[in-house]
């Protein structure tokens, strides 16, 4: 290197600073990991490089031979990881190192909890790559040229990963990066030939670039007492290959090792922890592809975030092309990890030609049908399926809505809590629901709510429980409006138990639908005066044959917006259509009774709107007047005390 110029000092970006002190601390105990990822960013570097000199092979600079380069010097305690990818500009260096380029940093920082294990997870689900370097060093040299460019606008990173690092312009003959990581004095076990040698083979081995590191020196054994001192050639010591360099998804099945698929998804993921499982499949005929897709075990912390980068490593007959692909994987299928390589592509295709070519949309249907199969495997596993359904569910429910063609496979993925269980884990799927149906028992049932006990302690249960007939819970925010996309499943169609009129076919019998009729013309006095008590609350007051334990119950009429909907809509700041609920009253209550017997018009309106705020309040409500509730109950205690 010659005489460094344009020298500057600048401060790191807020939140690196953070997820360098959380990385130093909470990944310590997995220290090794930060091999993985300096290898992992070079070979990244290098198929950037491979693809845009498709263009431009200038870029190469007469060098095409691709590879990644780690030596080590133990007196002066470093290790260095080398490249002759793409390389960086001074800007690129800013921006890549400086700060976390990346959605949703506040958010992911916003979970951290200070519980270490807790916190390692999280990291792993956000990414460490380079900043992984200072688990181990004290201070970080990089050194890097941007492919073609001048040998003289080569870039030198320094820091000791604290508050601030230092740049300035170098002479850098080749380009790509080279990274020197000065080691802590506690960590000098890394600079040492086997222990690289162990750590390549185990993390990296699946990397497609060769890996070199320099061959050990042979070992000459000293001349013994008395003998004369042998004389030693000199030893020109060549670079080898340490690991496999072939890509791994082109290797047969058989020949690849659960840990070697583990160690690839970590690769293209950089998520540290384990997926949680994997298909891979080689295709041939008209259309030739091999993928391999993988399920993450934990959610990202971007997840919800629609914009985030998402998709598949592209590649063409091993070719990088290009990264984060999102055209061949629906939305609600955007936590699969993975690679595609199309034998059936164009080499020069671009992003704008994927959207609008006919191989790329087939290949598309192809994944996604490769994954929803995964997943139907997965689900005969149920305790790695509840993991997958707490860490994803809710993200597949997106699917009925967004790909009609896979919405009954979709469905068949589907998890709920319900009435047959007696805890709130989502474990019922809509088959095993219509397998326990009853005899003449034409639909599927459900309730929403904002969260499980009021949903399983709903008013409107009260007549399935003496029925015994199954209802699906559905607590979650996206379910009302999943549901206004499916209509009906195996044949069965779904009806929502505080909607509209309650039909439950032929599990309603003449004398019970003859006795209801009788009930409704003998209260018909009643619900007159409730509708007028009730006027600007209610649009409707009816007899009920929901009911058997509560007093009254409120039900929507069949096309209004639930309260789940509703609170979508005012969170996104848009108004909600007008709507009154029905007011059905169980005439066989005491309660009722008493009101029907009350002569005293204003002792009836106190007890009207006390029962009408109390079913609200049951089916998980907030009521619009509080205060007044209150007051008419503490009168009519006062009154039942005398």
């Amino acid at each position: 290197m010659t005489t460094e110029t344009q020298q500057e000092t600048l401060g790191f970006q807020t939140e690196v600073k953070q997820l360098l002190n959380l990385m130093i601390n909470s990944l310590y105990s997995n220290k090794e990991i930060f091999l993985r990822e300096l290898v992992s960013n070079a070979s990244d570097a290098a198929e950037k490089l491979r693809y845009e000199a498709l263009e431009n092979g200038d870029l190469y600079e007469g060098d095409g031979d691709l590879n990644i380069h780690i030596s080590f010097d133990k007196e002066a305690k470093t290790v260095t990881i080398e490249d002759n990818g793409i390389g960086m500009t001074r800007q690129e260096v800013v921006d890549h190192l400086g700060t976390i380029a990346k959605s949703g940093t506040a958010s992911f920082l916003g979970q951290l909890t200070g519980d270490e294990s807790k916190d390692s997870q999280l990291i792993g689900q956000f990414g460490v790559g380079f900043y992984s370097a200072f688990i181990v060093a004290k201070s970080v040299d990089v050194f890097t040229r941007k492919a073609g460019g001048d040998t003289s606008e080569g870039v030198h990173w320094s820091s000791e990963g604290e508050g601030e690092f230092t740049l300035a312009t170098v002479e850098k003959a080749k380009r790509g990066t080279q990274i020197v990581l000065h080691l802590k004095e506690d960590e000098l076990e890394f600079a040492d030939g086997s222990r690289l040698r162990h750590l390549i083979r185990k993390y990296s081995d699946h990397i497609a670039l060769p890996i070199l590191m320099q061959q050990e020196a042979p070992f000459v054994p000293p001349a013994e007492e008395g003998e004369e001192p042998k004389e030693v050639e000199a030893v020109v010591l060549e670079d080898e290959t340490v690991n496999s360099a072939s890509a791994l998804w082109t290797r047969n099945k058989s020949d690849v090792s659960k840990e070697d698929y583990s160690e690839f998804y970590k690769h293209v993921s950089h998520d540290h922890t384990d997926p949680l499982t994997w298909t891979h499949n080689r295709v041939e005929g008209k259309q030739e592809y091999t993928s391999l897709l993988y399920v993450p075990t934990n959610a990202p912390h971007d997840l919800w975030n629609r914009e985030a980068p998402r998709g598949l490593k592209l590649y063409i007959q091993r070719v990088f092309i290009m990264d984060q692909v999102d055209e061949f994987l629906p939305m609600y299928l955007r936590f699969i990890k993975g690679v595609v390589d199309s034998a059936s592509l164009s080499l020069n295709i671009s992003r704008e030609i994927l959207q609008k070519d006919p191989s790329a949309e087939k290949l598309g249907a192809a994944l996604t049908k490769r994954a929803l199969d995964m997943l139907s495997k997965l689900s005969k596993d149920e305790d790695k399926y509840l993991t997958f359904w707490k860490a994803f569910g809710n993200v597949i429910k997106e699917g009925p809505a967004e790909d009609f063609a896979n919405r009954e496979k979709v469905m068949k993925l589907m998890r709920f809590a319900s009435t047959h269980n007696d805890s709130d884990a989502q474990t019922v799927s809509l088959s095993g629901y219509i397998e326990r149906m009853q005899e003449a028992q034409e639909k599927i049932y459900y309730v929403t709510a904002e969260n499980y006990k009021t949903a399983k302690n709903s008013p409107h249960l009260e007549i399935f429980r003496k029925k015994g007939i199954e209802v699906l819970l559905l607590t979650e925010r996206i379910d009302e409006w999943m549901m206004s996309h499916i209509f009906d499943f195996d044949g069965k169609s779904f009806q929502d138990v505080a909607k509209g009129e309650l039909d439950l076919g032929d599990k309603d019998n003449e004398e019970e639908k003859k006795a209801q009729e009788e009930a409704a013309k003998e209260a018909q006095g009643l619900t007159e005066r409730l509708k007028e008590s009730l006027s600007d609350k209610v649009s409707e007051v009816r007899v009920t044959n929901r009911l058997t334990d509560s007093p009254a119950c409120l039900v929507l009429n069949a096309y209004d917006m639930g309260a789940q909907m509703r609170q979508i809509m005012e969170a996104a700041g848009q108004d909600a259509p007008d709507s009154k609920p029905i007011f059905e009253v169980n005439v066989e209550h005491p309660l009722i009774q008493k009101m029907d017997n009350e002569t005293d018009e204003d002792r009836f309106n106190d007890l009207a709107n006390i029962i009408f705020d109390q079913a609200d309040l049951a089916s998980g409500g907030q009521l619009d007047d509080p205060a007044s509730y209150v007051a008419r109950l503490n009168k009519l205690l006062l009154e039942l005390s005398k």
